[in-house]
C-alpha cells in the first residue's frame, strides 16, 4: 500500500507544476481572480475539467492489486480487469470550490466521463464519485462564502481527502465482483487519500497566492492613493491655477509609475511635468487632439500607441497615456493626464489608480470650490454672527469634513451641506425679526449632524415636536443656542449616557419649546444671573441666554417667556414659551 504513495506524489506534482505555470499567466489570474460570469465559469469548468482529464492519462494502472506501470506512461486505455490511481478528484474538487457548483459539475462531467471512457472494472464507479466530488465542492463552497468564511487549507484539504474516502466506497459499492474491488480499495485507498490531501493543499496554496496577490495589489493602490490625495489636498484648496497644478503634478510622478503628469483646465495645459516638457508647454494651447476629446466628450480616453495620442510634435517621445476628466458638480472643469514612455507601463493597475485620483481630486475640488464660497461670507456678517457661533465651531466642522474627504466622500458631501445650511440659517437670521419653526429645526439638525460627526454616537438626542407647528412663527437663534449650551456645558466629567430631550408642544395659547438634559446641572449661584446678563465662559461667548431673553422681551412684550430648572448632579431643564399669535411687535 504504502509503495504508492511516492508514485501518487510524483503525479501529483504534474498537476501541481501546471497549475503553478498557469498561475504566472495574466489569463489565468484574471479567470480565477474574476466575478464568475458566465464566460468565466465556462473557462473555469474547461480548465479544471482539463486537469482531471491530465490526471486520467497520468494515472497510475492497477492489475490484480498491483501497479501495473509507475513510469512515466500515458494511459490510453486500461483493460477490462485492470484500474487507475490517480489526482483526478483534486482538480475538479478546487475547481468547485472556487467556481460553485456549476463548475464543480461541469468539470466533474468532463473528468468523469472522459475517466469512464479509459475503461476498466471500477470505470462507472470513478466517474460518478468524480461528478459527485465536483458538484459538492461547488456546494460546499459557495457555503463557505455565503457565510463570509474562507476556504483555508486545512478546511479545504479536510473536505478534499474526506470526498476521496467517499469515492473508495462507491467502488466497493459498484465495482464488481466485490473481491477485488475490496483488494483494489486496500492498495490504493490509503495513499490516494493522503496523497491527494496533499496536492489539494499546496493546489490551493497555490490558488491562495493568486487571489493574495490582487488583494495585496490593492490594498497597495489604495494606500498610494490615500497618499497622494493627502499630499494634494493643500494645492487644490488653492484651485486649479499653474502654482497648485505644478505641485500636483510633481507629487504624482513621484507617488505614481508615470513618466509624466499634466492637468489642464477646460482649454489650456496648467501644469506638465516629467517627459517631452519641451513642448507639452504650460499655459499654452492643449497639445494633443486625446485631452481635447476628453474634455469635450467628459469621459476617460486610454492611448497605447503614439498614434492615438495626436501629439503634434513627431518626435515626442509619449508613446501611452490615461486622460481622465476633472468634473465639478457634473462639469468637465479640466483633466488629469498621465503619460509613459513604453505602452507596457500603462497597466490596469497604473488605470485603476488614474481613476482612483480623478475621482478624488474631483471631489477635492468639490469642496474646494465650497470652501472658498464659505470664505466669501463677508467680515461685518461674521462678525455680527459671532454672539451665536464658536469661532471654532466652523474650524472644527471644516476638519471632520476634510479628514472625512479621505475615508468617506459620501459623508463629507453631507456633512459640507448640513454646513452650507447652519450657515445659511445664521446670515438668514442675522436679516430677519421671525422665521418659522421648520426653518429653526432645521437650523438645529444641520448643527447636531456636524457635532455628532465629531464625535459619534457621544451624545443621544431624542425629538418630541407636536405635528403641525412647523409654520409657527419664533425668533431665529432661539433653539440652536439652547441645544449647543447643553452639549458643551452639561456633560462635564460625564462619559456615559449623555441625553438631551427637545419637546415642542402647545401649552394654551402659547408654543411650549423644553430642552432637558441629564448633565451636572447649575450651581445656584450661576442660576441667580443666568438670563438675567452675561456669563463668563471658556467655550463660547456666554451671551446665548442672555440674548435669547433680550430678544424674547423685546419681540413680544412680557407675552414670552424664558425659564431654567436645574439641580446639580440631575441636570437642567431650560422652557421656552412662545404666543402662537401676536400683534404687539416691537
Amino acid at each position: 500500500m504504502l509503495q504508492l504513495l511516492p508514485f501518487m506524489i510524483e503525479k501529483i506534482g504534474i498537476i501541481v507544476i501546471a497549475a503553478f505555470l498557469l498561475s504566472q499567466m495574466k489569463s489565468f489570474r484574471q479567470i480565477v481572480q474574476g466575478e464568475h460570469k458566465t464566460s468565466e465559469k465556462i473557462k473555469l469548468t474547461i480548465l479544471f475539467g482539463t486537469f482531471g482529464i491530465i490526471s486520467n492519462y497520468t494515472g497510475i494502472e492497477i492489475h490484480h492489486s498491483t501497479i501495473a506501470h509507475h513510469n512515466w506512461h500515458w494511459l490510453a486505455s486500461i483493460g477490462s480487469d485492470n484500474a487507475i490511481a490517480n489526482t483526478r478528484v483534486m482538480g475538479v474538487f478546487i475547481g468547485g470550490l472556487i467556481g460553485g457548483p456549476a463548475v464543480g459539475l461541469g468539470s466533474g462531467l468532463i473528468a468523469g466521463l472522459h475517466r469512464y471512457s479509459l475503461g476498466g472494472y471500477t470505470a462507472a464507479a470513478c466517474a460518478i464519485s468524480t461528478i459527485l466530488a465536483g458538484a459538492t465542492a461547488g456546494y460546499i463552497g459557495k457555503w463557505r462564502r455565503r457565510k463570509s468564511n474562507k476556504l483555508t487549507p486545512f478546511f479545504t484539504v479536510a473536505v478534499g481527502m474526506t470526498l476521496e474516502a467517499v469515492q473508495m466506497i462507491i467502488i466497493l459499492i459498484m465495482a464488481k465482483p466485490f473481491i477485488n474491488a475490496w483488494e483494489l480499495v486496500k492498495l490504493i485507498g490509503l495513499p490516494m487519500i493522503i496523497g491527494n490531501g496533499f496536492g489539494t493543499l499546496l493546489f490551493v496554496v497555490i490558488i491562495q497566492s493568486v487571489l493574495n496577490d490582487k488583494e495585496r495589489t490593492r490594498a497597495f493602490q489604495t494606500n498610494r492613493t490615500f497618499q497622494i490625495a493627502e499630499q494634494t489636498l493643500p494645492f487644490f484648496r488653492q484651485g486649479l491655477n499653474p502654482d497648485s497644478c505644478k505641485e500636483i503634478s510633481k507629487i504624482m510622478l513621484l507617488g505614481t509609475d508615470a513618466d509624466a503628469v499634466a492637468i489642464t483646465d477646460d482649454n489650456k495645459v496648467l501644469s506638465h511635468v516629467g517627459a517631452a516638457s519641451d513642448h507639452h508647454t504650460p499655459l499654452e494651447g492643449l497639445a494633443t487632439k486625446l485631452t481635447r476629446k476628453v474634455l469635450e466628450q467628459g469621459v476617460i480616453h486610454v492611448a497605447r500607441s503614439k498614434k492615438d495620442i495626436h501629439c503634434f510634435r513627431a518626435d515626442c517621445p509619449l508613446q501611452a497615456a490615461i486622460v481622465i476628466p476633472l468634473k465639478v458638480h457634473g462639469t468637465t472643469v479640466g483633466s488629469l493626464k498621465m503619460y509613459f514612455t513604453r505602452p507596457d507601463k500603462l497597466t490596469e493597475v497604473q488605470q485603476e489608480l488614474a481613476e482612483g485620483l480623478a475621482n478624488l481630486f474631483s471631489t477635492q475640488l468639490e469642496l474646494a470650490q465650497a470652501e472658498h464660497q464659505t470664505k466669501l461670507l463677508k467680515d461685518a456678517e461674521i462678525r455680527a454672527l459671532q454672539a451665536q457661533i464658536h469661532p471654532h465651531f466652523f474650524f472644527n466642522a471644516m476638519n471632520t469634513i476634510s479628514a472625512l474627504c479621505r475615508t468617506d466622500v459620501e459623508r463629507a458631501r453631507e456633512l459640507l451641506i448640513d454646513l452650507s445650511i447652519f450657515f445659511r440659517s445664521n446670515l438668514q437670521g442675522a436679516r430677519q425679526l421671525l422665521i418659522p419653526l421648520e426653518q429653526e429645526i432645521e437650523h438645529v439638525e444641520a448643527y447636531l449632524s456636524l457635532e455628532q460627526a465629531r464625535f459619534p454616537n457621544k451624545y443621544q438626542i431624542d425629538w418630541d415636536i407636536e405635528p403641525g407647528l412647523e409654520k409657527v412663527l419664533l425668533p431665529p437663534f432661539s433653539l440652536q443656542p439652547l441645544v449647543e449650551n447643553a452639549i458643551h456645558h452639561a456633560f462635564a466629567n460625564i462619559k456615559e449616557n449623555r441625553k438631551i430631550i427637545i419637546s415642542i408642544y402647545t401649552a394654551k395659547e402659547s408654543m411650549t419649546i423644553v430642552v432637558e438634559d441629564n448633565g451636572t446641572g447649575i450651581n445656584s449661584e450661576k442660576m441667580r444671573v443666568l438670563g438675567e446678563q452675561t456669563v463668563d465662559s471658556q467655550k463660547g461667548t456666554g451671551t446665548a441666554i442672555f440674548n435669547i431673553s433680550e430678544r424674547l422681551e423685546g419681540i413680544y412684550n412680557g407675552r414670552a417667556s424664558l425659564r431654567i430648572q436645574s439641580e446639580v448632579g440631575k441636570g437642567t431643564i431650560i422652557t421656552m414659551s412662545i404666543p402662537l399669535e401676536h400683534t404687539e411687535v416691537v
